[in-house]
């Protein structure tokens, strides 16, 4: 079937943020016909052919860096070769710098409903220790410009789990994405990922993250005080107001099939995984010499099928469905207040999501050791 979502990476920033391990292109003026060129030949190999979209998002890098002409010719090459429904959502990663009522018009002209707007904290000197390029007037600002130009579906993202040094109010950041409010939330512990700035620091004895309590201490806060105000805690790093979750992202923890194109893009046809050179350069050239771009490919297992069944029910509000044989194993994790079970559907508490890795390792063991019980 064709894939009725579609992924599009937009690799260029500004600069490269201090925790950032992403493909990204660091370009101070963004080329963006050289991109669309190759974005329209890499559409052209058939990838999206006879679709139906019903979710297209622009990811990153910085989608924004395109400016608003630059995210009407992205959506024009895209519907030059698939259909978008009418009631699809459309959503692109903005940062706050890059919001303005003129860029905004164009992309809600363009057909964009939805915004992913990078905050990441409303402290200045966090945001500078990140190697952000906005400051956190900034945000605010562009919630209003974003709201004024008709797209009022608006989602922030935060980052907790920070080292203590840098002294801030993690309570503080919570209230103030609160006080904007966004239809979504996202929420991510901070990681120190190999071949980042922080990753740096950390090889010189530098302090770069949070403790394991102060992990948890705040997972279970941003929880306490989304929930509160009214948000479903409906994925483990995602908030939403009722109905207003990410179609998107939501179809990748159903293991729906979707299509992927840009630098290190990946798509998935329900049986296999393929992904993209990361590189922005040889992903250009690769193209640009009518070569495929693809940099790899996984054939799924059904011992894999039955790990990611696991691990993306697990991450879920939704729960996983579980088997008559698999209760004495979760039974446990259900008295120590990590999991609840209601008619044979397993789903984790938010203190049960801070051991998802573990939990779902350890029932995607069980399965593979008794595949036909469960």
């Amino acid at each position: 079937m064709p894939p009725r979502h579609l992924y599009i990476h937009v690799p260029f920033c500004a600069r490269r943020c201090s925790y950032c391990d992403f493909s990204i292109a660091v370009r101070s003026n963004t080329p963006v016909e050289e991109y669309v060129s190759s974005l329209r030949s890499e559409l052209a190999t058939g990838v999206i052919q006879d679709s139906v979209l019903d979710t297209v998002y622009l990811g990153g890098g910085t989608p924004s860096r395109l400016g608003g002409l630059g995210i009407a010719d992205v959506l024009t090459a895209v519907r030059d070769k698939a259909s978008i429904a009418t009631d699809a959502e459309i959503t692109i990663e903005a940062n706050p710098d890059d919001v303005n009522d003129v860029a905004v018009a164009q992309w809600a002209a363009a057909g964009v409903n939805r915004v992913s707007l990078g905050s990441q904290s409303f402290d200045d000197s966090v945001l500078e220790w990140m190697h952000r390029t906005h400051d956190a007037s900034q945000i605010g600002r562009a919630v209003k410009a974003l709201r004024r130009g008709g797209i009022s579906n608006v989602s922030l993202d935060l980052i907790f789990a920070l080292p203590e040094t840098l002294n801030r109010s993690w309570e503080r950041d919570l209230t103030l994405a609160l006080d904007l409010e966004p239809k979504h939330v996202s929420l991510y512990g901070l990681t120190v990922e190999a071949h980042t700035p922080i990753a740096r620091w950390a090889s010189r004895g530098a302090i770069v993250e949070g403790s394991e309590g102060q992990y948890e201490e705040e997972f279970l806060l941003a929880h306490e005080s989304m929930t509160g105000a009214g948000f479903e805690h409906y994925e483990v790093s995602n908030f939403s107001l009722p109905g207003k979750g990410s179609r998107h992202n939501s179809a990748y923890w159903t293991g729906a099939p979707y299509a992927g194109v840009g630098p290190s893009a990946h798509s998935f046809d329900g049986g296999a995984r393929r992904w993209n050179v990361s590189a922005y350069s040889e992903w250009v050239r690769r193209l640009a010499a009518g070569n495929s771009p693809i940099g790899g490919e996984e054939v799924l297992t059904p011992e894999n099928r039955d790990a990611e069944e696991v691990y993306l029910g697990l991450r879920t509000q939704n729960g996983l469905e579980i088997g008559e044989s698999e209760l004495d194993r979760v039974a446990p994790w259900i008295d120590a207040g990590w999991a609840e079970l209601e008619n044979r559907r397993l789903r984790l508490t938010p203190t049960g999501w801070l051991r998802l890795d573990s939990l779902a390792a350890d029932l995607a063991a069980r399965r593979e050791l008794a595949p036909t019980l469960h």
